[in-house]
């Protein structure tokens, strides 16, 4: 029996878009945004703390990454969670993906409902922490720049 080889991830590597900002992911990037309502109904959304040596370490935003070139959005988010994060996601529905285009260079945030918190933890080096962070709070907490410009114009 032969074993399956994988598509090329042909995406990493830096690009500049047309705005001068420097992203990663050759063929854009995706995350997935995880909401769900907690025991008393309040929406919360599961968010990822980037590990201190990352691209803006520290800061808190989707779990995500660079897309490869025959990638959707959405099997790309799912594929860098599974990559960064140990969640189940069976169960989840899908509600829309939102694509925040930076002239020639995108992220797409895939946008997904579960009916409860799921158990969340780092699966590597890229994640410090996982957390469901009420939805009121999460402007507070120290944002991934570009989840923080994104975070207004995603649906609640």
């Amino acid at each position: 029996m032969c074993a399956v080889t994988p598509p090329l991830l042909d995406g990493d590597g830096w690009v500049i878009c047309g705005a001068g900002h420097q992203h990663w992911g050759r063929h854009g990037a995706a995350g997935l945004l995880l909401r769900a309502p907690d025991a008393a109904g309040d929406p919360h959304v599961l968010l990822q703390r980037r590990a201190w040596w990352t691209h803006h370490g520290n800061t808190w935003g989707v779990p995500g990454g660079a897309r490869a070139s025959w990638e959707t959005p959405e099997q790309a988010a799912f594929r860098e969670v599974d990559e960064e994060v140990h969640v189940s996601l069976d169960g989840i529905a899908v509600d829309g993906v939102h694509r925040d285009d930076h002239g020639g260079w995108s992220y797409w945030t895939v946008i997904a409902t579960t009916v409860a918190p799921v158990e969340a933890s780092p699966r590597n080096r890229e994640t410090a922490e996982m957390r469901w962070v009420p939805t009121t709070a999460v402007e507070a907490m120290p944002l991934h720049p570009g989840f923080a410009a994104t975070w207004r114009r995603l649906p609640a």
